[in-house]
């Protein structure tokens, strides 16, 4: 993303544990123990069921594009989409490393975490040779 650095995540107490696993370069993914349902964003709530059992879980970093949409007034398009994980939840994100006009709804990406200012890494998404599973 030639031109653009990403802002800084602020970390809360719900989503350190994230932030410390994404430094390491593991991509977490908040699941309910009560329903099974993996849940974005990360909250110590589940969404689903109301449970309050909720543990951090390694995800795949594997998803397809639900939704993109580019920016254009950067000095390299910067797109904005909406990502399906492999574990289910979808995630605003960014689609990184492509041509928007190389991307379509549905086509599999892959986590690539991105650097910021002081060195957080976010995470983004590239194009995958392979299909995804959802």
């Amino acid at each position: 993303m030639d031109g653009y650095i990403n802002p800084d995540p602020t970390p809360g107490p719900e989503t350190q544990a994230f932030w410390d696993a994404a430094r390491e370069g593991r991509f977490l993914v908040k699941t309910c123990t009560a329903c099974d349902r993996a849940h974005w964003y990360p909250r110590n709530i589940c969404p689903f069921c109301s449970s309050s059992d909720t543990v951090w879980k390694d995800a795949s970093g594997r998803g397809t594009i639900y939704s993109f949409s580019p920016l254009r007034r950067m000095p390299k398009p910067y797109i904005i989409a909406y990502v399906t994980l492999e574990e289910g939840p979808t995630m605003m994100t960014n689609i990184v490393d492509a041509d928007p006009a190389d991307l379509s709804i549905g086509m599999p990406v892959q986590l690539k975490f991105s650097r910021t200012e002081s060195d957080f890494r976010v995470p983004t998404f590239t194009l995958s040779a392979g299909p995804a599973t959802a």
